[in-house]
């Protein structure tokens, strides 16, 4: 019996470590997207420090348990006082009826996210991949290319990203993966 509980142990990490190398490939992939959107229109608006999405988001983010696990790494090495913030505003969001919802994330005053290297796929893709049927996509650059200023952008296919992202699993809510952990670590 505990033979088998090790064999059963050690798939499961194995196909964890497999998820987590997909997940971080696909982090790759977009990365290389959006660095060579940024190479053709070096006025992109989308970077670090630019919050607009942040202050708007249609909906509350979903992640994979992949993106979880990675995105608990980055909430564990904040500050106590953070994490306290986080969850004010997470528990906020999970009662707030209606959009736009601002991200739990996001340092309000900084208008920066507090776990920037660690944050989800839906994130990383805001402003330079596009789906339109959801409202998800930044008004602000779409305001751009209607004047002009960004001629010849190409969006990056959020469809296919959906698609890889579904391949890792199943997904949740974060005001409720943030709940279950908050449970665990009672701060």
């Amino acid at each position: 019996m505990l033979r088998e509980r090790r064999i059963f142990n050690d798939i499961i990490q194995k196909q964890s470590m497999q998820t987590m190398e997909t997940l971080l490939r696909l982090h790759a992939d977009i990365e290389e997207r959006v660095d060579s959107i940024r190479q053709d229109h070096a006025d992109w608006l989308c970077r670090m420090g630019c919050d607009g999405c942040c202050r708007r988001l249609a909906a509350v983010p979903r992640l994979t348990e992949a993106e979880w696990e990675l995105l608990q790494e980055g909430l564990a090495a904040l500050p106590s006082d953070q994490l306290q913030d986080i969850g004010h505003d997470m528990s906020a969001l999970a009662e707030q009826p209606s959009r736009p919802y601002v991200c739990p994330l996001l340092d309000r005053s900084a208008g920066a996210c507090r776990v920037y290297d660690y944050r989800p796929v839906a994130c990383r893709t805001y402003g330079f991949y596009v789906d339109r049927d959801q409202g998800l996509y930044c008004k602000d650059i779409e305001a751009q290319m209607e004047e002009g200023c960004l001629d010849g952008a190409v969006w990056g296919n959020q469809d296919v990203v959906d698609r890889r992202l579904r391949d890792l699993g199943a997904s949740c809510d974060l005001t409720e993966w943030f709940a279950s952990w908050r449970e665990q670590w009672d701060f």
